[in-house]
């Protein structure tokens, strides 16, 4: 039996690449294995024609050649439409489907200005500076601009993999520069006067898929683009923005927020597009049980695994998209155990934390075809060109529509059919999905969420900006109103001063970038140590490092297990060991949670609804060990980890005891009932706003000392906030009524993970009603207001 598998299986060998209808894929898919009962939808999307442009006049004939060359006669409307924005000067955001050429868009005018100023005396009259949420991207994108640019327009990265010596040339010479948002806050922005004449001749900046900038990194972007347009300013250049986003809600005002400038969206899709299928699929419940007895579904990884091994054994390019770096190497590495040696090695994992060469290494083999099947997270989501793939696999809804449709349209980009499956996780939102289809079919993509004027995100800019230049009166059209209350209290801090001349100015030796948590990863990188070798294996965000590699944490990297011997949370690094263990963990923990301030309060009916601030002190206290593909519980082990605390914002909502009466809930049952109505409405808020239930996180009590009530917080999982539990309150009739209906709508008997139960409870799914959360949901409903 391979390993990880819990039925026997075939081992395939090598076919010829084939290119069959989705239609046909599908089918076999479903007809393999008796799986006849795991699609519950399919969704059928015609193919779209192309609408055609005529070149706009100022774009320089050098860049029409070099796309005609690349197979591009006319541009599409759309492009041409941003072309002409872009070249008048006007904030333009792209907003259309994957694989709608948005790249052209923007690098036709970008190139044309930097072609123009190849013609100043200096060889750089004008240059352009692009940010892209990942280095791949980054990487992917000065591959076309080279094919599309003579050479004299030179483009180069600027990241944390550039070498010293070059760091040195790109800043004296390239004209156009590719980076991403942290290199531009931490290494550009503090050494501006090195990048004098970069800055004085900037022209254009292009903000790539700037829909994944949202909540407290989204907000982060959006001060540190602030920063540079007022070092902009110093050098006397007004750039121009550019933004190419994923279809969106409003693209034009989260560009605003995002830019700080009156934007212009062009969202007509004019892109020709092959035919979608796009199937719904559950996977079936297992022999084994979870928690409390619960039933259990077979993993989503598990399940992609399988797929994954049936498409590539058809020769189908096919790229599996995860929801963590853990299970992206383990659905890579049951692929390869269930196939041939031959297409074993076709198949591989992609991810974050690994090496900038072996990050590499596996974009040349997935652009050449080498690989067959991928196993990625949501880096290759965003627009690196994948071209030829057939089929894509989505572990787990993505958390978004706008990246649910940005992962399916992965496949296809060559205009053939392609097959997108969406394979649910034990969990109520994607339960609630794959039954629910026009839930994603028939309503429109999330708007983008995030609060520049965030107090945690806006004071630490304040400081980093005053550290650049001196903060005078003319900056506050650039940092907002927020700005005038935040600078005394830097003062009283410490951490400015005002001087006579009316500036503020940083009063630190230490440099003020250094103290912004830009990703809101919560501290320095955790470093992953072999310890047979001293060999870095690869990193984890501080904030996660508690929950992933513990004492004890089951860690996988490249195909291979480690057990985690020690983590040293002062020197920031977790010693681990090979090893081959029958189980993978999971953290357990304990949340306790205080109202600081109420901003907003509705009455429903003798219920009551709120937002506000709040602080939550989180503890992890143990792990458990879980069998591999079936949940089913082995242990338990206990640690001593220190609490950590957040101040950040939520909702909540209150019931009265006269209430709990008429839903018929004793006190004795109210904790589990709450319990399970906080776990499901955790489940169900991505629904609503673009977040998935890691960045939120929920409390309830059945007695809070604050409310004096029977209380349940869902709150955001990040300083200060980042927008969705305030998108809750504003749509909370609706995220509220979804949850109740997906509960009752679940056909376990006393609740499981499709419904109530949770996969980071810290409480062991312990104590949980069901029902009783259906009727705890629909009396707090029935007084909800009617508008």
């Amino acid at each position: 039996m391979p390993r990880f598998s819990v039925t026997p299986v075939t081992h395939w060998v090598l076919v010829p690449p084939s290119h069959r209808p989705p239609e046909a894929l599908l089918t076999t898919l479903v007809a393999s294995r008796g799986r006849s009962d795991r699609l519950t939808h399919t969704e059928h999307l015609p193919a779209r024609r192309a609408r055609h442009s005529a070149w706009p006049d100022s774009i320089r004939p050098e860049i029409r050649a070099a796309a005609l060359e690349l197979g591009v006669e006319r541009p599409w409307a759309h492009q041409a439409e941003a072309m002409n924005l872009a070249r008048a000067g006007r904030t333009v955001v792209l907003a259309t489907g994957t694989a709608s050429g948005k790249s052209l868009g923007y690098l036709a005018p970008v190139l044309s200005e930097l072609l123009d100023g190849t013609e100043a005396p200096n060889g750089r009259g004008s240059t352009a500076l692009y940010l892209a949420p990942t280095k791949a991207l980054a990487a992917d994108q000065r591959r076309r601009a080279t094919e599309l640019a003579p050479p004299r327009v030179r483009a180069a990265l600027y990241d944390g993999d550039t070498p010293a010596q070059e760091r040195e040339w790109v800043r004296q010479y390239a004209s156009y520069v590719l980076t991403n948002p942290d290199m531009l806050h931490r290494g550009i922005l503090p050494a501006h006067s090195r990048w004098a004449s970069f800055l004085k001749a900037l022209h254009y900046v292009v903000i790539d898929e700037c829909h994944t900038y949202r909540g407290v990194f989204g907000s982060h972007v959006a001060q540190v683009l602030r920063r540079l347009r007022r070092l902009c300013r110093r050098y006397g250049s007004e750039p121009v923005f550019l933004l190419a986003s994923a279809t969106a809600a409003d693209p034009a005002a989260a560009a605003e927020r995002l830019t700080g400038l009156p934007a212009v969206a062009v969202t007509e899709d004019a892109s020709p597009r092959g035919p979608l299928v796009f199937a719904l699929w559950e996977p079936p419940l297992t022999e084994y049980v979870g928690e409390n007895g619960a039933p259990v579904r077979r993993t989503a990884t598990a399940e992609a695994a399988y797929l994954l091994t049936d498409l590539v054994a058809d020769g189908t390019r096919t790229v599996a998209f995860v929801r963590s770096r853990r299970a992206a190497e383990l659905v890579a590495l049951q692929a390869q155990d269930n196939l041939d040696a031959t297409l074993a090695n076709r198949v591989a994992a992609y991810r974050g934390g690994y090496l900038a060469e072996e990050r590499r290494a596996l974009e040349r083999d997935l652009h050449s075809g080498r690989l067959l099947g991928l196993a990625s997270t949501s880096a290759l989501e965003l627009g690196v060109d994948v071209s030829g793939l057939d089929a894509v696999l989505l572990a787990g809804y993505p958390g978004t529509r706008a990246s649910l449709w940005q992962q399916a349209g992965r496949a296809g980009r060559e205009g053939q059919g392609a097959l997108a499956v969406l394979i649910a996780r034990d969990d109520p939102l994607d339960t609630y999905l794959v039954h629910h289809p026009e839930a994603l079919f028939e309503r429109p993509v999330e708007a983008t969420v995030l609060d520049p004027d965030n107090p945690h995100v806006l004071a630490p800019h304040l400081c980093a900006a005053a550290a650049e230049l001196p903060l005078g009166p003319e900056d506050r059209d650039l940092f907002g109103p927020a700005s005038d209350q935040l600078l005394p209290v830097l003062e009283q801090r410490g951490l400015l001063r005002r001087r006579s001349d009316g500036c503020w100015y940083w009063t630190r030796r230490e440099r003020a970038a250094d103290a912004v948590d830009l990703r809101g990863s919560g501290g320095n990188p955790v470093q992953i140590v072999e310890v047979s070798t001293g060999r870095l294996l690869g990193t984890v965000d501080a904030a996660a490092a508690h929950t992933t590699v513990h004492t004890g944490a089951v860690h996988l990297h490249r195909g291979r297990t480690y057990l985690v011997r020690e983590l040293d949370l002062e020197t920031s690094v977790a010693l681990v060991e090979s090893a081959n263990p029958s189980y993978t963990t999971a953290a357990r923990d304990t949340t306790a949670i205080s109202v600081l301030s109420t901003d907003r309060s509705v009455a429903w009916g003798a219920g009551r609804l709120s937002f506000g601030s709040v602080e939550v002190v989180n503890q992890v206290v143990g792990f458990l060990r879980k069998r591999i593909s079936t949940g089913e519980i082995l242990g338990e082990t206990k640690l001593d980890l220190p609490p950590r605390t957040l101040r950040t914002r939520a909702v909540w909502w209150s019931v009265t005891e006269e209430q709990l009466l008429d839903a018929t809930i004793p006190f004795d049952q109210l904790p589990g009932a709450a319990h399970a109505a906080e776990h499901a409405s955790i489940g169900l808020l991505p629904l609503f706003a673009t977040c998935d239930r890691w960045d939120i996180g929920g409390v309830s009590v059945p007695l809070h000392p604050d409310t004096r009530l029977p209380t349940v917080f869902v709150y955001d999982g990040h300083p200060g906030g980042a927008g969705f539990a305030e998108h809750g309150f504003r749509r909370a009739v609706e995220w509220l009524t979804a949850t109740r209906d997906a509960i009752a709508a679940c056909e376990c008997d006393r609740g499981c993970p499709s419904c109530v139960q949770s996969p980071k409870c810290g409480n062991g799914n312990d104590p949980l009603d069901k029902a009783g959360a259906v009727r705890l949901l629909t009396v707090l409903l029935a007084g909800a207001p009617r508008e």
